[in-house]
Formats: structure tokens, sequence, C-alpha cells
């Protein structure tokens, strides 16, 4: 009895990690719309109608303001005429506030209007790509000394075909990729998906 009921507990718990676990490469990408900002006007972005022009590339990141994520926005910023040509679309999600998010999207040394920034507060839909979200600690500061008072999304790429298949994933965490990396990579995937 005490070994099935082990069983059953490992059966349990391995289901429930796998629950969890991010999306990978050839799963269906949840569509998602969301309140977002381009160069500090407020739009409502949605997945579905992004992709009825191309492929996009959505990246998760911790917050606005911090060390990677500047580093990962500025980074998308510079390299954008790129994705464009390669027919891509970007969006960044974070649990910052659109308040928030209207600065970062017009900041000329991170976004600089070149692409938008989408506003997941309560997390639904990192967690529909199976992302973890973490409390942020109380009094933590971002690089310009405002409190961040939000929750942290871990840093994951999807690259997103137009059949809404994931083409590509990639991760922080599990890949050990710096944040401009995740730019890097992204748009190598978007280069091979225009070349076809």
């Amino acid at each position: 009895m005490k070994r099935q009921l082990v069983i059953g507990l490992a059966v349990s718990a391995a289901f429930c990690v796998s629950a969890f676990a991010a999306l990978k490469t050839g799963d269906r990408a949840p569509d998602f719309s969301a309140p977002a900002s381009l160069a500090g006007k407020e739009l409502n972005f949605s997945l579905r109608a992004a992709l009825k022009k191309g492929p996009v590339v959505v990246y998760f990141y911790p917050s606005a303001y911090t060390g990677g994520c500047d580093l990962e926005a500025h980074t998308f910023a510079q390299d954008k005429d790129q994705f464009t040509t390669a027919g891509a679309t970007i969006i960044g999600v974070s649990a910052d506030s659109i308040a928030r998010l209207d600065q970062f999207s017009a900041d000329p040394n991170y976004c600089a209007g070149r692409f938008p920034v989408a506003s997941d507060p309560g997390g639904k839909i990192a967690a529909s790509y199976g992302l973890t979200v973490s409390a942020g600690k109380p009094g933590q500061k971002d690089v310009r000394g405002n409190d961040i008072g939000h929750d942290f999304i871990e840093r994951d790429t999807f690259v997103i075909g137009k059949d809404h298949k994931i083409v590509a994933v990639f991760s922080s965490k599990d890949d050990h990729l710096s944040p401009d990396a995740h730019v890097t990579r992204s748009l190598e995937v978007v280069r091979q998906l225009a070349a076809k």
C-alpha cells in the first residue's frame, strides 16, 4: 500500500512539474491581447493580429529599467530594421505597469520607440506560456532609483510562426543566454523563416 502511494505521489509530482514547464518548439502559442506602449503611446497588442503579418518574437523579461532588461530592449531596438526586413514583429512582455512601459517604450536608451512592450501585471500571459512569475522584493529599486513594486517574469523568448506554432524558444535559465543573445538568436531564426 505504501509503495502504491509513493508511486502515485511521484507520478502526480511529475505531472505538476510538466504542467508548469515552458512551452516548447512545435507547441501552439497561446493567443493574447494586452495593453501595450509604443513610443509612449498606449495601444492594445493582439498576437493574432500580428501573426497575420508574419512571425512574431514574443520576449518576456523581468522588469523595465534593470540591467539585463535594459540591454535586451536596447539591442532589439538597434536591430529592429533587420527584424522588419525579415517580416517579423517584436513584442516585449513584463509585469510592469503600463505607466512604466509608457516611459520605457519611449526612452531613447532602451526601446527608443522602435517596438511595443506589453503589460502583464497579473502574470496571466506568462503563465499561459508556462513561465515562472516570482514576487519582487519590497523596496527593490530600478536603475533610476524608483521602486519597482511588481512581480518578475522569467526571461524567455519565443519565435512564433504565422501558423501559431512556436518555431524556437530561448531561455536565460535553461540555455544560460545573456539578454542580448536572445536578440541575436531570434534574428537568426526569423531570417531563416524569411529565406524559406
